[in-house]
């Protein structure tokens, strides 16, 4: 591999893991909270699935560039870290949340579904591997916001507020990186122009079947993964708080 394709690569990867680690936490502050005990343990265990991918991408990097994953994770600074807006977002009610979960889980398992025939054979594995994964996510997430948009006026109410807030940085997910456009012309990421054509059709369909609709104006779309809301800096305070408290620790 030549060094502009490996550079890319790295850069994707930590993109890849930054998102996964992000939603996670921010999955994580509803766990004690949940609206009834089944559905904080099934919040739970996406979290903790979100948190295991972002491992397996950290892990794809240091492969590449010798990088170590928990510092990647737990001493970086707000702005090193790569992930899109969608999920530094407040966790927000249970719709926002399930909302969100929703439609990072359609695109996710769109571009896991493409990226396990990559030519990068690591990469294809791990795609494999966290597909099984989100499937059942996104089964999950589907049949809460078909729940909550066709439940009560108050909770159509409340999924509608989510989704006229989060429709706009969604479009997010699907600006290439820098440099990205090299991976895909050698086969090792999927075009992210068809990932978001066969998600626009697929939540679409589904938003519009839960008694939902669609922004006319979507608002703030970000572009960028170099910039951040106000919000990435109080989670990462709190998430990385531990590890910090004493970097060189060997017993807890």
């Amino acid at each position: 591999m030549n060094e502009q394709l490996k550079q890319a690569l790295i850069a994707k990867l930590t993109a890849l893991a930054d998102d996964e680690l992000i939603l996670a936490h921010r999955n994580s502050e509803w766990v004690g909270h949940g609206p009834i005990l089944e559905e904080d343990i099934a919040l739970a265990n996406i979290a903790q699935d979100e948190l295991g991918h972002a491992a397996l991408w950290y892990g794809l990097r240091s492969a590449l560039d010798g990088s170590d994953p928990d510092r990647l994770a737990f001493f970086r600074e707000a702005t090193e870290f790569h992930n899109c807006e969608l999920v530094e977002l407040p966790k927000g009610d249970w719709a926002f949340t399930l909302l969100r979960q929703y439609l990072f889980d359609a695109y996710e398992t769109l571009w896991l579904s493409a990226a396990k025939d990559s030519t990068y054979q690591p990469l294809a594995e791990v795609a494999a591997k966290a597909l099984r994964e989100e499937r059942f996510h996104l089964q999950h997430t589907r049949a809460w916001v078909e729940r909550l948009g066709l439940g009560t006026e108050e909770s159509n109410r409340r999924m509608q507020a989510a989704l006229d807030a989060q429709w706009g940085y969604a479009q997010q997910l699907f600006v290439p990186l820098e440099g990205e456009g090299v991976l895909v012309g050698e086969g090792i990421v999927p075009d992210l122009a068809g990932i978001k054509e066969a998600w626009l059709a697929s939540t679409t369909q589904h938003l519009q079947g839960s008694g939902l609709k669609l922004p006319l104006q979507p608002g703030y779309q970000p572009t960028s993964r170099q910039m951040h809301t106000e919000h990435l800096w109080s989670l990462l305070a709190e998430m990385q708080s531990t590890a910090r408290w004493d970097a060189e620790a060997k017993v807890w």
